[in-house]
């Protein structure tokens, strides 16, 4: 009789039996961790900023980039298209020519982005977030009377 009722119960769909304690579920496994987003945007509320401003920038770039000799000598001049990352925490990465005029100009391009201090981050929703930024930089020689 006892296998009778233990079996109907569970047909049932109580699963109860005088012989094993009820079954209780184990709670969810509580969810992941919100981790920092690691995407890269392309627009943002507020775009990255170098310390300073504008202003700043072009005057750091100024003081900084060298003409390659070689692309002296050949008349060789141009905007080199840079692209990099700026981090949440303002540092540069990621950096490459987006748009190349000539190998010795396109290495100086690099050569003085990396050297740039920390930027002000790009922020998205008020929070930091790894920010594209395109950065033309233009080399030109002065013009022979």
């Amino acid at each position: 009789m006892k296998s009778k009722l233990l079996f109907g119960a569970l047909i049932m769909g109580v699963g109860v039996s005088a012989e094993s304690p009820a079954y209780i579920p184990s709670p969810p496994p509580p969810p992941p961790p919100i981790e920092e987003i690691d995407e890269i945007f392309i627009r943002v509320e507020e775009p990255p900023s170098f310390p300073g401003g504008e202003k700043a920038l072009m005057e750091f770039l100024s003081k900084n980039v060298k003409y390659p000799v070689v692309a002296m000598e050949n008349g060789i001049q141009g905007v080199v298209f840079v692209r990099f990352v700026v981090n949440r925490d303002g540092q540069i990465v990621d950096v490459e020519v987006l748009r190349s005029v000539h190998d010795s100009l396109d290495r100086e391009a690099l050569r003085v982005v990396r050297l740039m201090p920390s930027w002000a981050p790009g922020r998205q929703g008020g929070k930091p977030v790894r920010t594209r930024y395109n950065l033309p930089i233009r080399f030109s020689l002065p013009r022979n009377p």
